[in-house]
């Protein structure tokens, strides 16, 4: 089974290049949550570097390479509270994220001649092909950008009142 992988780390590149970029501006408030049960974007940041680090590039690498053995747990929701991404500098998670997607990108790179079709069974998602684990990365960054910019457009709107951004269209 053959997959470009290629245009697959580029699309990381990419995703990693935009979520630096709307993370960037200080003058959006990064800890701000538009409920207590929403995420912030520094929680976003954290959980994407956590994601990075023992997720994605860990479960792939023992997919491809030690099928058999078995993946570490992971506990995503239960880490936002756990390792207090909420007091977390956001530079320093924006730094923690950047640092981590280049030690993946250039793993990444190194791999040579993967088989993408190597299946494991995950216990909620049924049978994972390591080609289904890397698209699910790419897509990971997409949905987290969703929710970076669900959350600037949120932070806009309050922060303008008594204007509204009513004229750009509807969200």
């Amino acid at each position: 089974m053959s997959m470009e992988i290629h245009r697959f780390v580029q699309q990381l590149v990419r995703s990693a290049s935009a979520i630096q970029a709307l993370c960037a501006d200080p003058g959006l408030e990064p800890h701000w949550k538009p409920t207590p049960e929403k995420w912030s974007t520094v929680e976003v940041l954290c959980h994407l570097a956590d994601e990075e680090r023992e997720d994605f590039r860990r479960r792939l690498d023992l997919t491809l390479h030690n099928p058999d053995e078995e993946w570490p747990p992971i506990d995503p929701e239960g880490w936002v509270k756990e390792r207090k991404y909420a007091r977390r500098d956001p530079q320093e998670a924006l730094d923690d994220f950047r640092s981590e997607r280049e030690r993946s990108i250039t793993w990444l790179k190194g791999l040579e001649s993967p088989d993408f079709s190597i299946a494991r069974e995950h216990p909620i998602a049924g049978t994972l092909r390591a080609g289904d684990l890397l698209a699910s990365w790419v897509n990971h960054d997409l949905l987290h950008l969703r929710q970076i910019i669900g959350l600037q457009h949120a932070w806009i709107e309050m922060t303008s009142k008594p204007f509204t951004s009513r004229y750009a269209g509807s969200w």
